[in-house]
């Protein structure tokens, strides 16, 4: 699939947990793991859309850290709030089928986590109109 064919599904999947996300943020009743489930599956969705673009091979992990790694590595100026998202790789497998969060640790602030996805989108967005269109051929 071309890059920019990939990123537009990436996007597109990644606006499904947005806007679920959306309805999650301001309901008290809903559970933290199924928000932050959502949140990194979105921000998952979005650095692979990313790196998608710009023609990177990644592997399948829902590991954030690493995917940031290796945009950063491979010469992408990825903004400074993703640190947050970083956090929230746990949400992907281990909170969302086996262990809580733990009582006393800090809280996920869903509508900090909310701004930061969509400033993520909205960078993504950005790169993609200061990308050149795919070629065709060699």
């Amino acid at each position: 699939m071309p890059p920019r064919e990939m990123t537009r599904l990436l996007l597109q999947k990644a606006d499904q947990d947005l806007y679920v996300l959306d309805i999650l943020v301001s309901d008290g009743q809903a559970p933290i793991e199924v928000f932050g489930f959502h949140a990194q599956q979105a921000v998952e969705k979005l650095i692979k859309a990313v790196l998608a673009l710009n023609k990177i091979t990644y592997g399948r992990t829902h590991r954030l850290g690493e995917l940031v790694d290796l945009a950063t590595d491979n010469g992408l100026a990825v903004p400074d709030y993703v640190e947050l998202l970083v956090d929230l790789t746990p949400y992907a497998v281990e909170f969302h089928y086996d262990i809580a969060p733990d009582e006393g640790g800090d809280e996920l602030d869903k509508h900090r986590t909310l701004e930061a996805i969509k400033a993520l989108r909205g960078w993504i967005m950005e790169e993609m109109d200061s990308t050149p269109p795919d070629t065709v051929g060699p």
